[in-house]
């Protein structure tokens, strides 16, 4: 898993009067959201809205949330009181992960107009339509989908950005024991391989000087030909990329430590179109922990393709998802996380308190790590990078 909570408004080139009104969308979490974002600013442009930034007045603000902790959704709630601070009357959807987890708690935010799923935010325009022509009510109307997530139409651009989000994959297979994200984003599936690659062609014709490749869980991308797992997809996906004309540069989003596969590190490594950053979902250096997380994998396998990734792509700089005191962490299982964020040299740990979320198993373990713990350990674990990041810095002098 990997989804920093991150806070990003989308707004277009200075607007012109348009027939429709103001809209302003924000954005919450992962590259994902940031990908469906832009979607929806193409869906709401081509139906005749101006796209302003969400500290201005608006007739309609979107807030695509997040929900992977409990702070993520605080900041949903922030965003709609923040909204209607502009405009008290404006329409205010939530969509996104929060609202499709927990949409009556979205519902009940006072304000919301409107709550949407994953697949209904692809439609906003319509919605936001049916809104203004219907006569407001109190109750929030909840739209909630089935499905997690359709592809929308190929993007134009990112506004006012060089650096442009493609995303290949949706959903996830795994059930890890403190998240809450399969639930909101389905099972996974993949992106047709030629839409991928006519959507990273519009990108670069366009200007754009980097594309990330991104995906819920990026590594279970899957194309047809590689029944037999003997090559992991991804891998083949990424050669096909990078051999498109341009002048560009490809960053992967995040990938789990079992998809560091030696084919796709041979791919990352044999073509300087790739960015020589990984940001790798750790959480834990504990086998142990690994283990009562449900992860595929263990401290000695963690280990032995961080290091791998690090002989192999030259210059590699590591970034990773790190979660601090999650349910029966001791000490030594502390030590061993803080351990492998060292020994990996990780310059950029986005790190996690263990946040209990609704209904997941994690929740439900007896031997919760006392908030003011998980919080001590967290600033460890942020020290121990920034101390990492100085070293590297350091040895890049005269470089």
């Amino acid at each position: 898993m990997s989804f920093p909570v991150t806070e990003s408004p989308i707004s277009a080139a200075p607007h012109q009067a348009n027939p429709s009104g103001l809209a302003a969308i924000t954005t919450l979490g992962c590259k994902i959201n940031s990908f469906e974002s832009a979607a929806m600013a193409q869906d709401l442009e081509r139906d005749q809205w101006s796209l302003v930034d969400p500290t201005e007045f608006a007739d309609v603000y979107v807030i695509n949330s997040c929900t992977v902790t409990a702070e993520a959704d605080r900041q949903t709630r922030q965003a709609v009181r923040r909204a209607l601070r502009q405009n008290p009357k404006a329409h205010v959807i939530v969509t996104g992960c929060y609202a499709q987890n927990q949409a009556d708690a979205c519902a009940e935010i006072p304000g919301v107009s409107l709550v949407l799923g994953n697949d209904h935010k692809f439609a906003v325009a319509k919605f936001v339509r049916n809104l203004k022509k219907s006569v407001q009510v109190p109750e929030a109307v909840i739209q909630i989908d089935r499905l997690t997530g359709l592809p929308p139409a190929l993007l134009e651009g990112f506004e006012s950005r060089s650096r442009a989000f493609v995303q290949v994959q949706q959903g996830c297979d795994q059930s890890c024991t403190f998240c809450v994200i399969h639930r909101a984003r389905g099972q996974s599936w993949s992106f047709d391989e030629a839409h991928i690659l006519r959507q990273v062609r519009n990108f670069v014709s366009g200007g754009f000087s980097e594309v990330v490749i991104c995906g819920v869980d990026l590594g279970s991308y899957e194309s047809p030909g590689f029944e037999d797992g003997s090559q992991l997809p991804l891998a083949s996906l990424l050669k096909k990329i990078a051999d498109i004309p341009g002048a560009f540069r490809i960053r992967l989003s995040s990938v789990d430590p079992v998809h560091l596969t030696d084919d796709l590190v041979a791919v990352l490594s044999d073509s300087e179109r790739f960015c020589p950053y990984l940001h790798v979902s750790i959480q834990s250096g504990s086998t142990l922990i690994l283990k009562r997380m449900k992860r595929r994998y263990d401290r000695e396998f963690l280990i032995d393709r961080l290091e791998s990734a690090r002989q192999h792509i030259n210059g590699l700089v590591l970034g990773a998802d790190v979660m601090a005191g999650f349910p029966t962490e001791s000490e030594q299982d502390f030590a061993d996380t803080v351990d492998v964020i060292d020994r990996a040299q990780v310059i950029y740990p986005h790190v996690f308190s263990f946040s209990a979320r609704p209904g997941t198993p994690a929740a439900r373990i007896p031997r919760q790590v006392p908030k003011e713990e998980r919080r001590r350990r967290a600033a460890t674990l942020r020290t121990v990078g920034e101390a990492n990041r100085r070293l590297a810095l350091r040895r890049m002098i005269g470089s």
